[in-house]
């Protein structure tokens, strides 16, 4: 099934379609080191990345998509999220950098049989409310475009007004679900809260939800408790988490053990790699595995435990605020995470490289989708639409 990726970023979405079943005919992302990523790893031919175009498009609002009308499956991508997110400034549907209406102008040229767009959770906080509407109106309408000096303000209230009406010829249209998931449900070691829109043709008459969490806290407090957790790490108990009583005590008041599977901790993400490689000689033999020197911390900037799923890592303009970035050991010490653990923690594979310096790797990795969260998604979506192909021919 034919995709066209936008705002790709470091290719955590494009690897998790790409497992799916879907293959990127065209890919569009403008930032540079996020170029040389996809690019290095498109030539490296990855199982992941060898069906990637050969080359890769710098800025949507140069791009038509005409010519794919009628011949592509999926449109997915993450529009800039730094009009909503907690680290950005705020501006929303003033921020230059909202490309919401690039996305839909993709979704209007291509009328695909489906879309997946994700983005920070923070497009949903109250303060955005009447343009997270705006936004889901957009998306099940691409069609109904604003006019010109229209704001969106009084796009929204003809929107509403078009989504209220009359049922009968509404053009071209899709049934929308748009849901904040925790990726750490879903195996990512990490607790990371993204909000996905998944859109089906309203022609295909499909039926569709998410994908069901498969992992809870519940289950890992369980196994840490009365499971084999430490024996399977090796680690003593003194050694463990329990100083946080709130969590003991949550897991003491569970009855039975959970049905699910347990959260993905950091220990569980990174417990193989050996110690990062210090000098310029390192031979740990992990792409980005290189000690980052300089990780402090102070309340409120206390890093990830290593016995829990990590914080959300962060890419914003102000800095990373609650350590986000740094392990946090059962000693008390703290150090940056490596690349090849950051990665490790959005699940990319080992061999997928991150161009660029430490502070860029980090960057492109705070922004991605977590792959397997992605993959989780996407398979879900790539069935309903090979089972109407199906129940179709």
């Amino acid at each position: 099934m034919k995709a066209v990726e936008l705002f790709a970023g470091a290719g955590g979405l494009g690897i998790g379609i790409s497992r799916a079943g879907f293959e990127p005919t065209r890919i569009v992302e403008w930032e540079p080191n996020c170029q040389r990523t996809l690019l290095a790893n498109r030539r490296a031919r990855l199982a992941d990345t060898r069906k990637w175009p050969l080359s890769i498009e710098s800025d949507v609002r140069d791009a038509s998509f005409v010519e794919h009308e009628g011949k592509v499956e999926l449109v997915s991508g993450g529009p800039p999220c730094q009009p909503f997110s907690v680290g950005g400034r705020h501006k929303a549907q003033a921020d230059r950098r909202d490309m919401f209406p690039e996305a839909v102008r993709a979704v209007r040229e291509i009328k695909p049989r489906a879309f997946i767009f994700e983005n920070v959770r923070g497009l949903t906080r109250e303060r955005f409310a009447s343009y997270y509407e705006y936004v889901k109106l957009q998306m099940q309408y691409p069609e109904l475009v604003a006019r010109d000096g229209e704001d969106w303000a009084t796009h929204l209230r003809r929107l509403e007004c078009h989504h209220t009406g009359s049922r009968g010829d509404r053009g071209l249209e899709y049934r929308l679900v748009a849901e904040v998931l925790n990726a750490a449900d879903y195996g990512v070691p990490q607790k990371r809260h993204r909000v996905f829109f998944v859109g089906f043709r309203m022609d295909l008459g499909v039926r569709w939800s998410f994908p069901e969490p498969t992992h809870s806290q519940d289950a890992l407090l369980w196994d840490q408790l009365h499971g084999d957790y430490h024996d399977r790490h090796g680690i003593r108990r003194a050694d463990q988490w329990w100083n946080a009583e709130r969590l003991r005590a949550r897991a003491e008041k569970l009855i039975e053990k959970p049905g699910a599977i347990p959260w993905r901790t950091v220990r569980d993400a990174i417990s193989d790699l050996p110690a990062p490689d210090i000098g310029p000689n390192g031979s740990s033999g992990f792409l980005g595995h290189r000690f980052q020197p300089g990780a402090k911390s102070y309340p409120g900037h206390t890093g990830s435990p290593l016995d829990d799923a990590a914080k959300a890592l962060k890419a914003g303009v102000h800095g990373v605020p609650g350590g986000e970035n740094m392990l946090a050991n059962t000693d008390g010490s703290v150090r940056y995470f490596t690349v090849r653990e950051s990665a490790r923690l959005q699940t990319f594979p080992d061999r997928y490289r991150i161009e660029g310096a430490w502070s860029e790797a980090m960057r492109q990795i705070g922004n991605a989708v977590p792959v397997t969260l992605a993959e989780r998604v996407a398979r879900s979506v790539a069935g309903v639409l090979s089972q109407h192909s199906v129940d179709n021919k």
